[in-house]
């Protein structure tokens, strides 16, 4: 389908950006990469009047660090997040998710900070962001916030971008040394995951001393297995070792279901793919793949 008519603007600073927010209001949409906005324009299943483009916006795109933290401009694609060398030494869980995004082309073109704000619960990086403890930059009228990603993701398709903000970049406390895997479960390649984990854990000797687990389409916003995380402390890096943590990663959890599989199925996907995510984070290697049966 064609989208329905809107008029176009391409600011060229986040002041002239927030401005035509405020002047435009509900009737504007912000577009990023374009990757997630434009199938839903061409649906028709939203109309708006303006599409305020920010990739003429300097300074939005970028990786830097920053003391204790890296800073990723909202405008960078997952290909530069996939491929960057601080991201690989400092939130290496972060990479691994990027890279299971979609295909090249979207990556390419899709943005780290369209993704986050667009809030599906069946995003990639959601749980690894929420999983590291980030925090969102957010820009509007009365200057900058910043919102941890706890409270960033609030509902399906909604953050805690107010509609005269925009989203400006991530801080990400770094993790340097600690152990990731993105644990993937589809049925096609490049498909939505029906179930993925984001795992990163700092071990010692054979044994996780920190985990942190990050829960993709186990509800309506990223979720933290936060019973898994505090019982994989002190555990072995071993099957035997983190199967009874990983079996509490779907508590609390309420997961879709629909033609991929119910909620049931989708709680025993997460405690398998908990499992194995926690182990080849770990380093251990692990039987089975992401993709078919589990």
């Amino acid at each position: 389908m064609i989208p329905a008519k809107f008029d176009y603007l391409a600011p060229t600073s986040v002041e002239e950006a927030l401005q035509a927010l405020s002047q435009h209001g509900d009737d504007a949409k912000v577009i990023a990469g374009g990757q997630s906005l434009l199938p839903v324009l061409r649906m028709r299943l939203n109309a708006p009047e303006v599409v305020i483009d920010l990739a003429a916006v300097p300074g939005l795109q970028g990786i830097m660090e920053e003391g204790e933290h890296l800073v990723i401009g909202a405008m960078t694609t997952h290909h530069e997040v996939a491929n960057d060398p601080l991201i690989a030494e400092h939130a290496l869980l972060l990479q691994k998710a990027a890279r299971e995004v979609a295909d090249a082309q979207i990556r390419h073109r899709g943005t780290l900070g369209g993704a986050l704000a667009h809030a599906d619960p069946a995003g990639d990086l959601g749980a690894p962001i929420l999983a590291l403890g980030a925090e969102m930059v957010i820009g509007g009228p009365g200057g900058t916030r910043t919102v941890p990603a706890e409270e960033f993701f609030v509902d399906l398709f909604e953050t805690a971008i107010g509609a005269d903000e925009i989203l400006l970049g991530v801080r990400i406390p770094k993790h340097t040394g600690w152990g990731a895997h993105y644990e993937k479960f589809v049925r096609v390649a490049h498909q939505w995951p029906i179930v993925a984990v984001a795992a990163t854990v700092r071990s010692d000797g054979g044994t996780i001393t920190e985990a942190r687990v990050g829960l993709t389409n186990m509800g309506n916003r990223p979720l933290r297995a936060k019973g898994a995380e505090e019982a994989l402390a002190g555990a072995t890096a071993t099957e035997d070792g983190v199967r009874s943590a990983a079996d509490q990663a779907a508590e609390g959890t309420q997961p879709p279901s629909d033609l991929n599989g119910d909620a049931e199925y989708r709680r025993h996907l997460a405690k398998v793919l908990t499992r194995r995510a926690v182990l080849k984070a770990a380093g251990v290697d692990v039987e089975g793949h992401s993709g078919g049966a589990v």
